[in-house]
């Protein structure tokens, strides 16, 4: 094992639960420029070779268990990084631990059981919860929600469109990626491949949106898809309403060199448009236009987006200041995702068309 030489007790400490992709090109860089507050003190990861490897590049200690992490009285602030089944089990652990604040990649729970037990616990324990969705806590998006006054009363129509080059491409430009597990390919044809990617659209790449989408939508457990597709090489088309509220699902992962990430909110006589930046990029905020009758009022970008802007509500909570997204929130979040990736992968025992399928899935 290896350890800090020094540490500093005016900054938080942080251990991260998964040294994998996700770990390395997001937060650690993320956690780099947030240095006057934030100190990586501990990595875990099941592969001792991964958790040494990306331990050593901050100077943190290493462990194969979470126990010992938890166990860690360096350890302010946990963030999980993990695959997605054990992500419930480790936050419930990690509130019992008694650490000050939690970070889950999303998304938190695998069902609703599972996130009314992380409620219950969070409540018990006091210990605040975030949701890795980067784009809520993005400077240009909360500036667009102070600023849209009644908007989200009179949008008829949300759209979420992401256009980006596969993960590994960014990750590598990010930083040198250790412990890299290759994915598998899967058969176009086979109905049960093409439900799993659609339900991997919906619960890794669009679930960054969906909360954002959940702010425009007051019936959104009323969920209908109406058309759902694979796009290839990876992607998907989703139309589908929520109440009286028509949105748009699209996403394509390709060999393009100009990604593009935008989000709409038109109403009967506004509208709201942002332009986030794409994945694993760490400059910048998205850029948020509110758009009314012979007026446009611009807002952004500012000197950081999501990816930091979480860490920076981390250490706020963990802090003892600022307020968390509520339980009922991040709960009916994960239920709305649930809803469209179920209903999205339903259409394809409906018979939906669709095109060629992905050949992984989509992480971050």
């Amino acid at each position: 094992m290896s350890s800090q030489a020094q540490q500093s007790p005016a900054l938080l400490g942080v251990g991260i639960l998964g040294a994998g992709p996700v770990t390395q090109a997001i937060h650690l860089p993320s956690l780099a420029r947030l240095g006057d507050i934030l100190e990586v003190r501990h990595i875990m990861d099941v592969d001792p070779a991964v958790a040494e490897s990306v331990a050593g590049r901050v100077g943190a200690r290493f462990s194969t268990s979470m126990d010992e992490l938890l166990a860690d009285p360096a350890v302010d602030i946990v963030a999980i990084c993990s695959p997605h089944q054990f992500h419930a089990p480790q936050v419930i652990a990690a509130c019992r631990a008694g650490k000050k604040a939690v970070l889950c990649e999303k998304p938190f729970a695998m069902n609703g059981e599972e996130a009314a037990a992380i409620s219950a616990v969070s409540a018990e324990t006091r210990v605040p919860i975030i949701v890795g969705a980067m784009h809520t806590f993005d400077p240009g998006w909360l500036a667009a929600e102070e600023a849209w006054g009644g908007l989200p009363e009179q949008v008829h129509t949300v759209r979420s469109s992401i256009v980006l080059p596969p993960n590994p491409r960014f990750e590598d430009f990010a930083t040198e990626i250790v412990g890299r597990v290759p994915v598998p390919g899967r058969d176009s044809n086979d109905p049960e491949a093409l439900k799993a990617m659609l339900t991997g659209g919906v619960m890794g790449l669009a679930i960054h949106d969906l909360p954002l989408v959940r702010r425009f939508t007051p019936d959104f457990a009323a969920v209908e898809v109406l058309h759902a597709e694979t796009v290839s090489p990876f992607g998907y088309v989703i139309s589908l309403r929520a109440g009286d509220v028509t949105i748009e699902l699209r996403a394509a992962m390709n060999g393009t060199w100009e990604p593009c990430w935008t989000f709409e909110a038109i109403g009967d006589d506004a509208s709201l448009d942002i332009d986030f930046t794409p994945s694993y990029v760490h400059a910048g905020s998205a850029t948020a236009r509110i758009r009314t009758a012979g007026r446009t009022v611009t807002l952004g970008p500012f000197g950081h987006n999501g990816y930091e802007g979480e860490w920076r509500k981390l250490a706020e909570l963990a802090g003892g200041t600022g307020q968390p997204p509520s339980a009922e929130t991040l709960i009916h979040d994960l239920e709305f995702a649930l809803a469209i990736a179920e209903a999205a992968a339903g259409r394809v025992d409906a018979g939906a068309p669709h095109d060629a399928a992905a050949e992984q899935e989509v992480n971050a």
